[in-house]
């Protein structure tokens, strides 16, 4: 029974009704497929955790002590040197990079750790992940859905977010674009957080012109300074560890520290045995390499069977995702794909732009993939 003197009522009466529980009859019909269903509707990997992951893991399993919220020393230092090393971010103090439980922890936390709320204005992308508006619902701020900052008229956000690659669309904002977004920002005291959990994913679009995935801190985008900028990346993509809830977060050093303090107090602590797992994952490029060439397998081949069934993939460009319309309503498409077996996410879920599209995550075994292949052409 709820209790009678709650303040303001459960606080999840004003959160959205979770996007998934919407797709139990379609995930039926899927399943009822003679060869069983091939899910591509969540972006969760499949793969295993590669073995040098795993033994670290391991040998930080007897660990009885309390982790430190901050990380430890060895953690900080590997990911300092995998973010300049994989994506050239450079000059990141010890002091501004710090371990998450996961992205999605924090990206639905971030307004609340950051003390926003009544009359602050969140800006999130019109095509974009959930948590980011459900983060700002939380922390009871206003939410600005808004692809352009010139849509803001005179309100001045407090926090805006971005994210490149994109989920659902997988398309890549270019440095120009980031730079723009840091100016108007920095000149008006708000917040930067983006969203780079897919910048490792770039793929070869056959464009010269395709603009490569670049992170909000490198040195073409922000000239070198991190003031009012947050990068927020995670391991669960490239190196297949989203069981593990291993995130990062890093940035202006004055923001991090806001964040390590409430986080403290809060008890939000990266168990020890992950936190030696993530220096392992940050130490070792090949495994990710390993990965990342798996999926590109995946991709090439589920994007010629979409394409060869008719449907038109757009931008794509990089991620784990292809975003791809028939034309029609995407719980059209979504029931189409169920007919095969498929179970596909529809793109409302991220927004009324994607009404007409739906989301294929490319995160199914090869066998699975292949599955989905013969079932298309």
């Amino acid at each position: 029974m709820t209790p009678s003197n709650l303040r303001r009522g459960p606080l999840s009466a004003s959160l959205p009704v979770f996007p998934w529980d919407t797709l139990a009859d379609a995930t039926a019909k899927a399943a009822a497929h003679p060869d069983g269903i091939v899910d591509l509707s969540v972006g969760t990997p499949v793969d295993p955790v590669a073995p040098v992951i795993r033994e670290a893991l391991a040998a930080a399993s007897s660990a009885p002590g309390y982790p430190t919220t901050v990380g430890t020393p060895a953690l900080r230092a590997s990911a300092i040197a995998a973010l300049e090393r994989r994506y050239g971010i450079v000059d990141l103090a010890d002091d501004a990079v710090l371990p998450v439980i996961g992205t999605k922890e924090l990206i639905a936390w971030l307004p609340t750790l950051l003390n926003l709320g009544g009359d602050d204005v969140v800006v999130v992308p019109e095509l974009a992940y959930p948590t980011y508006e459900v983060g700002a619902r939380l922390a009871g701020a206003e939410v600005v859905v808004a692809d352009s900052l010139t849509q803001l008229g005179p309100r001045t956000p407090k926090l805006v977010y971005v994210n490149s690659p994109g989920n659902p669309t997988g398309a890549v904002l270019g440095v120009e674009h980031l730079r723009k977004v840091v100016q108007w920002a920095r000149a008006r005291g708000a917040l930067v957080a983006s969203d780079e959990c897919y910048l490792g994913l770039g793929w070869d679009s056959g464009n010269p012109d395709a603009a490569a995935p670049v992170s909000v801190l490198h040195p073409s985008v922000c000239d070198g300074d991190h003031t009012g900028l947050l990068a927020i990346h995670s391991l669960s993509k490239t190196s297949s560890l989203a069981g593990y809830r291993a995130g990062l977060v890093a940035g202006d050093p004055s923001v991090v520290a806001e964040l390590l303090a409430v986080r403290k107090h809060a008890g939000m602590m990266v168990p020890t045995p992950i936190q030696a797992a993530m220096v392992a994952a940050f130490d070792d490029d090949v495994h990710e390499k390993v990965q990342k060439e798996r999926y590109a397998r995946r991709r090439d081949v589920l994007l010629a069977a979409v394409r060869g069934a008719g449907l038109t993939v757009d931008h794509s460009e990089a991620g784990l995702y292809l975003w791809a319309t028939r034309g029609e309503p995407c719980r059209d498409t979504v029931a189409w794909f169920a007919e095969l077996g498929i179970l596909v996410a529809p793109g409302e879920f991220y927004g009324p732009r994607g009404s007409k599209h739906v989301r294929l995550a490319l995160t199914a075994t090869d066998e699975r993939i292949e599955a989905a292949v013969r079932r298309l052409t």
